[in-house]
Order: C-alpha cells, then sequence, then structure tokens
C-alpha cells in the first residue's frame, strides 16, 4: 500500500513540474560609458632618467698649520661663510716672540754685513796704494761673503717666523657652508693633524650618475649619426628634480665622463654641473636627471591612466568604428607633461580609452565618449606637414587576458 501511494506522489509531482514553463533569459547588460582621447601629436625630446647624488664641487678640510692652544672661534656652527673669512684663532704669542728674534737677527746680520763691506772697500784702497796685501783683500771678501749669506738666511728665518704669526689664523679658502667645530676653544692644536672643520662649495654643485651599457651604446649610435655633441660638448640640457617631486626645474650640463666602464656595476660614471644659486641641492642629496638621448622629434602622447600592464607587457583599449573594445599591445617611451610617449602600436586616429577599463573587455560594446577629465599640460603641436612617428594604423592583435 505504501508503494502504491509513493508512486501516485511520485506521478503527481511529474505532471505539476511538466506544467510549469522555463525562466526567461535575462537581459543583456547595457553597454559600459567609456571615455576616450585621440593620441597627441606633438615634438618631444627623447631623455632617459637616471637617479644619481649631489656632491660639493670643492670640499676643504681645515687643518691648523701650526700648533697652540685654540683661542676663539669666530663662526657660527652650519654657517654659510666668505673666501676670507677669519674660522679659527690660535694663540700666538710664541710665534710673535719668534718674529721679533728673528728680526733683531736679520738688524744684526746686516749691521756686519755693512761692517764688513766697509771694510772690504777701504782695504781694496789701500792695495790700490801698495799699503795693504792682496791676501787681507781676499780674507775680507769671503768674510762679507758670509755675512752677505748669513743676512739671506736671517732674512728667510723671518719670514718663516712671520708665517706661523699669519698661520695662527685660520681664514675660509673658499666661500660655502661650514660645519660644526671639530675642535672647541682651549684645545691644544696640533700642527697638520688637528681637523678643525669641513667646508664645502655648494655654487655650482656637481651631480654624478651611472650610465648603463645601454644608454652609452645608444648615446654613442647618435654621436657617430651626427644626432648629439660628445660630452663634454653637448648643448642640451640636463633638466634635474628633487626627491618626492615631479617638476624637472633646475637644469645643468654634463661636463665630465669617464673613460672607462666600472667592471663591478657595468656603468660609466658622469658629472653635470649645477647652478645652485637658491641652495636648493646639498651635499649628499638624491637626484633624479633626464638626460638627452637626441634631437627633438615628432612622437604620439596618451595619458598615463589610459595604459594598462598584462605581464610586464603595456597595452590600452581601443574602439574601433562599430563602438567594440579592441586589445591593443603598445610599446611605450618616456613621461612628457603627464603624458606618455607611444612609440609603436597606435595611430593618430584611434580611440584610446581613458575612463573604465577595469569595466570593460575586448569585443565589448560601448558607449564611447570624449574625455572631458583632461587636466594634462599642453604640448606644442607638430605642424600638419610634419608625419608623426607611429607604426602601421592596426598592429596585429594577440590574445587578449581574461582579467587584464
Amino acid at each position: 500500500m505504501l508503494l502504491r501511494l509513493s508512486a501516485i506522489g511520485s506521478c503527481v509531482l511529474l505532471l505539476i513540474s511538466g506544467c510549469q514553463k522555463p525562466a526567461p533569459p535575462p537581459p543583456p547588460p547595457p553597454p559600459v560609458t567609456v571615455e576616450f582621447v585621440q593620441p597627441t601629436v606633438a615634438r618631444v625630446t627623447p631623455f632617459e632618467e637616471f637617479g644619481g647624488r649631489a656632491l660639493s664641487s670643492t670640499t676643504i678640510e681645515l687643518k691648523a698649520r701650526v700648533s697652540g692652544t685654540l683661542q676663539k672661534v669666530h663662526f657660527q656652527d652650519g654657517a654659510e661663510v666668505a673666501a676670507g673669512q677669519l674660522l679659527f684663532e690660535i694663540d700666538d704669542r710664541t710665534y710673535v716672540a719668534e718674529h721679533a728674534i728673528a728680526e733683531a737677527v736679520v738688524r744684526q746680520r746686516e749691521a756686519e754685513t755693512k761692517r764688513l763691506k766697509t771694510n772690504l772697500d777701504r782695504t781694496r784702497r789701500l792695495r790700490a796704494d801698495d799699503a795693504s796685501t792682496e791676501l787681507e783683500v781676499e780674507r775680507l771678501t769671503y768674510e762679507t761673503d758670509a755675512a752677505l749669506a748669513a743676512h739671506g738666511a736671517a732674512i728667510a728665518a723671518r719670514d718663516r717666523t712671520k708665517l706661523n704669526v699669519e698661520f695662527s689664523k685660520v681664514y675660509s679658502p673658499v666661500a660655502g657652508q661650514i660645519g660644526r667645530r671639530l675642535v672647541d676653544e682651549g684645545n691644544l692644536i696640533q700642527a697638520e693633524s688637528s681637523a678643525l672643520a669641513v667646508i664645502v662649495a655648494l655654487d655650482p654643485i656637481y651631480v654624478y650618475f651611472d650610465y648603463d651599457e645601454r644608454s652609452v651604446l645608444a648615446m654613442r649610435r647618435l654621436v657617430e649619426e651626427g644626432k648629439l655633441a660628445a660630452a663634454p660638448d653637448r648643448t642640451q640640457p640636463v633638466s634635474l628634480s628633487l626627491a618626492g617631486e615631479d617638476r624637472y626645474d633646475l637644469t645643468g650640463m654634463i661636463d665630465w665622463v669617464d673613460n672607462q666602464i666600472d667592471l663591478g656595476t657595468g656603468t660609466l660614471r658622469a658629472r653635470v654641473t649645477v647652478n645652485n644659486e637658491r641652495k636648493l641641492l646639498t651635499p649628499g642629496m638624491f637626484v633624479r636627471l633626464r638626460v638627452p638621448l637626441g634631437p627633438e622629434q615628432s612622437s604620439l602622447l596618451i595619458p598615463e591612466q589610459a595604459l594598462g600592464a598584462d605581464q610586464g607587457q603595456q597595452f590600452v583599449y581601443v574602439v574601433t568604428p562599430t563602438d567594440e573594445i579592441e586589445y591593443r599591445r603598445v610599446d611605450v617611451g618616456w613621461q612628457e607633461a603627464g603624458q606618455r610617449v607611444i612609440t609603436s602600436g597606435l595611430a593618430q586616429t584611434d580611440r584610446v580609452v581613458v575612463t573604465g577599463l577595469q569595466r570593460i573587455k575586448a569585443k565589448a560594446k560601448v558607449v564611447a565618449k570624449p574625455w572631458k577629465g583632461n587636466t594634462v599640460k599642453e604640448i606644442p603641436a607638430t605642424p600638419t606637414s610634419s608625419a608623426p612617428a607611429a607604426p602601421p594604423t592596426k598592429p596585429a592583435e594577440p590574445t587578449p587576458p581574461s582579467k587584464p
């Protein structure tokens, strides 16, 4: 009986389920609205970015040239000093006394020399009258020459003692910024060994950076082709930016390139001289440099936010004439005024998606509108007669990833 009832129930359920209609498919999602821009054509200068360090053009470690007790310090730690400014005073009483003794010795030797010259002249007159002998003339001549030599030695000794008096005062040899004093007043200074302070010149200032071998070869090919002057005769300025800043408002010139590549790093060191009148750069500071890699050329530029990355390869989404999304791989160059130079993969007429990249995929239908949020600095456009350096309009399309 139970088996019969269960069988009847199963049949009823089958009849009920068979009477229900299948659910209609969901409506297709509306097309995604995206904003696009067309690449800008502009004349820009290609460059390579490097990191460097600022170093003083002149660094001087002040040391005393005489020994003695440090009496007075004439500067504030960390202050800017002028060339010839008095910085330290060493007790000079001993050297002043030695100079006085040397001055007295000079006068003594001078008097002795005069006496001998007078005797020699008198003896020569007597010899002319046969009132003296030739031997006496020769003796006085030798004594006079010895006195003259002793007088010269006394003058040199006096000058040396005068230098010691002058060396007891230490002056700044260059204009720059001085560090803290390394010896306090009252301490004994040892000549040629006791460091007193360090002075660094700040204007101009040097920035050292290292070329990699690829950049070295690229530049040398440009020099060989006559498109770039060989360093240090380059007339193109190098732009510099400080750490934490995006603007490159400092300029300098390459004035030295090393003559061999470092075997440990595979790089070639170069130096840029920078005018540092505003004292923005300090020795040891990290600096970013934009080094020109050739003459100005016509290039395509798009906003940085239009670029995507897929396993290290840059790509963009392009809106086709039928308002479908096309995945396009591109080769990129340097940044220029908030935009990115495209070296291959785009044409000037392409519509490049700028907003909504996360909500679209290849072959999807979209509603395309011109981008309204362009706040990128304008770059002078290339004259219409100049053709942009761009690849074929529609390169081969690789298979897009499922999740770009």
